[in-house]
């Protein structure tokens, strides 16, 4: 076989475990010292679901650590209180964030009452920059047209565009003003 190919598919090779190496929920060196409380309050206060403790499994498996179940549940519920917050919740929406369904029943329609608020916000200022970014497309083909009919329609489109724009600002404006009650 030709070094070339060789080479190539030993590449093609590294980048592919390490690819798989940064899939892991934990580095080999992080399962032989875990702190299972520990790990299971950083996952609980980022929002992790219970579940998150079969990636860690699946990952350390391969050196041979088994999670300490209960040390980890017990870490993961203290956790879980601090992010399964009204404070938290509209952080959490205002930056677009997924909700993984972690919070406890008792928790859960407070936080997401709130992050349904963030939430809204966020889908608000997107849809603005969208249309932000549509105007300043349009006015640089505008900018370039000589066709006085094709700069005719730009400039109608910005016009309904602006006023789009104008509503989604709006928009925005409602959703925070709700924010704030």
């Amino acid at each position: 076989m030709n070094r070339g190919i060789r080479m190539v598919r030993l590449g093609a090779a590294l980048a592919a475990a390490a690819l798989l190496a940064s899939c892991a929920s934990m580095s080999e060196k992080e399962c032989l010292s875990a702190d299972w409380h520990d790990q299971g309050y950083r996952d609980g206060r980022n929002g992790q679901s219970l579940s998150r403790i079969e990636d860690h499994r699946e990952a350390c498996a391969k050196v041979g650590v088994a999670p300490d179940l209960a040390a980890y549940k017990a870490g993961r519920a203290k956790g879980i209180l601090e992010y399964c917050t009204a404070d938290n919740g509209v952080r959490e929406g205002r930056r677009g964030a997924g909700y993984r369904n972690a919070c406890p029943p008792e928790l859960e329609g407070r936080f997401l009452d709130h992050y349904r608020a963030g939430k809204r916000v966020y889908d608000a200022e997107q849809r603005v920059n969208n249309l932000d970014s549509r105007a300043r497309d349009l006015q640089r083909r505008l900018d370039k047209e000589k066709d006085d009919d094709k700069r005719k329609r730009l400039r109608q489109e910005l016009r309904d565009l602006d006023w789009s724009l104008r509503n989604a600002r709006n928009d925005v404006y409602e959703a925070e003003r709700r924010l704030r009650y």
